[in-house]
């Protein structure tokens, strides 16, 4: 059964890559939902059967992922970096900065999990990050380092 639906996904999530108009949200959506799926994914079997989970958790994140990109709009992207710039850089880990867009009822989450130096002296925070969209919410974990300019990168 995991394996017929492992195809069925590999196929529509192929399919879903031919179709015409996909832009940066849907990408951008894609891949959060891809990487959250495939943390999901790695949660359950062994073995072979751990290796199907996280190809199914990708396929099936990266789907909806990509339908949560693809309606999210410019307000949504900038009061999402505003928090995650205002939140990586002044929140305590495990407090959460929050975002909301009245226009829509789009909103987000972002916690700081942990926060560590390299040894190259740049400061990095692992983060947790929620979306949601029409009732649909997508969660995904991330790290972020602080730049030069005090700004925050996304590096994963």
């Amino acid at each position: 059964m995991k394996k017929h639906l492992a195809w069925f996904l590999l196929l529509a999530f192929a399919l879903a890559g031919c179709a015409p108009g996909t832009g940066p949200k849907q990408q951008g959506g894609t891949l959060l939902g891809a990487g959250t799926g495939a943390l999901i994914g790695s949660a359950f079997g062994h073995g072979h059967g751990r290796l199907a989970a996280v190809a199914v958790g990708t396929l099936a994140g990266a789907m909806i992922g990509q339908e949560i990109g693809r309606s999210l709009d410019q307000q949504d992207k900038l009061a999402m970096e505003r928090t995650a710039q205002q939140t990586l850089e002044t929140l305590p880990s495990n407090q959460t900065g929050t975002w909301h867009n009245p226009d829509n009822d789009h909103s987000g989450t972002l916690t700081p999990i942990r926060t560590y130096q390299t040894a190259q002296g740049t400061y990095c925070r692992e983060y947790r990050q929620t979306v949601r969209v029409a009732g649909n919410e997508e969660s995904a974990y991330g790290t972020a380092c602080r730049e030069p300019d005090g700004s925050w990168k996304i590096i994963n």
